[in-house]
């Protein structure tokens, strides 16, 4: 049994109707693992099922609605400390989705705070944050040099009082990365939410802009850790706003590649509607899929060599080889390593 029957419950709910206990048990450890035990509360509300899991699925609906309340007042609390600057912020990934209703939102488990601002503003944008009650999380020398000078936003940073952290970005990929996305023309064409458009009202990127993120987040960037919520994402972004425009727009960001990958797996997985120029399978996409569904029966990784493979492609496309083995020896002598 692997994340299958995660997906599987997603696009047809219904199909929870066949499972028996050991099936329910996978199910939610695999929900829960993949931080997808909201949205599965959400999809399955109101079908028969047995009582211990209408209890956790019960729960995770009333987790979510808390941490959705925390989300928007966090997003609040960031937008006080940089109006005065008058510097547009853009929500992005799950604040985004729950300050304007959108599709992906129902359940959605949400982490950190992740804003855009311009990348000439950022010293300005990380005064104010710290002037209002963030601090460092990590204030290591190397990290902070790392972040600063080819990262695609700024170190960590946590709330000394309301213990959340926000990730302050410039842009939507390492600038070590091969793909240079036009995070100006993302600002540019962002949305504000609420009948507003003042420059301190908070904003949300366009739709294709929000699908190009995404697809970027999973496929042009991390080891694909958490993909299936991430591929939900995008599949109810499709669900909700269409393709239209949305290859043009991914071809002027750079990430055609990745829109197209992120369409053929999540038609894959959740039967999401696309384009019949995006169908057609290339010699990788078995593979992420393989890798998108490395889970047993108790939520556990599994595929070893797998994660593997795409921890190292990870690291690969964010950086050149030289800069990579620096880097990665620099860690290593700091004492980190990757967890297996």
């Amino acid at each position: 049994m692997n994340g299958a029957i995660l997906t599987r419950a997603l696009r047809d709910p219904q199909s929870t109707g066949t499972l028996d206990s050991k099936g329910w048990t996978a199910l939610l450890a695999i929900a829960r693992a993949e931080q997808l035990i909201g949205t599965l509360a959400h999809r399955l509300d109101g079908l028969p099922m047995p009582e211990a899991a209408r209890r956790v699925l019960s729960d995770a609906r009333a987790s979510h609605e808390q941490g959705r309340i925390v989300a928007l007042w966090e997003a609040e609390m960031a937008r006080r400390a940089l109006a005065p600057t008058g510097i547009p912020v853009v929500l992005l990934k799950g604040t985004a989705f729950a300050a304007a209703g959108l599709s992906p939102s129902p359940g959605r488990q949400i982490g950190d705070l992740d804003i855009l601002v311009p990348r000439d503003r950022i010293e300005e944008a990380e005064a104010a944050i710290l002037a209002a009650g963030w601090e460092w999380v990590k204030p290591d020398p190397y990290d902070d040099a790392y972040y600063r000078q080819w990262m695609h936003e700024l170190p960590p940073l946590i709330h000394r009082e309301r213990d959340r952290m926000i990730d302050v970005h410039h842009t939507i990929l390492p600038l070590t990365a091969k793909i240079r996305p036009d995070a100006e023309g993302m600002l540019a064409d962002s949305v504000a939410l609420g009948a507003g458009n003042a420059p301190g009202d908070l904003r949300i990127l366009n739709p294709n802009d929000m699908l190009c993120h995404a697809a970027a987040h999973l496929f042009a960037d991390g080891d694909l850790a958490g993909g299936l919520r991430n591929l939900w994402d995008i599949h109810c972004l499709i669900e909700e706003f269409g393709t239209s425009g949305l290859e043009a727009r991914a071809a002027h960001h750079g990430l055609s590649s990745a829109v197209a990958r992120a369409g053929r797996q999540a038609n894959h997985h959740y039967g999401t509607e696309i384009p019949e120029s995006w169908r057609v399978w290339d010699s990788l996409d078995p593979l992420y899929a393989r890798r998108l569904l490395a889970r047993d029966g108790w939520g556990r990784q599994t595929r070893k060599l797998t994660r593997l493979g795409f921890y190292v492609r990870s690291h690969a496309i964010r950086m050149p080889p030289a800069m990579l083995a620096r880097h990665l020896w620099t860690k290593y002598r700091k004492g980190y390593r990757p967890v297996g």
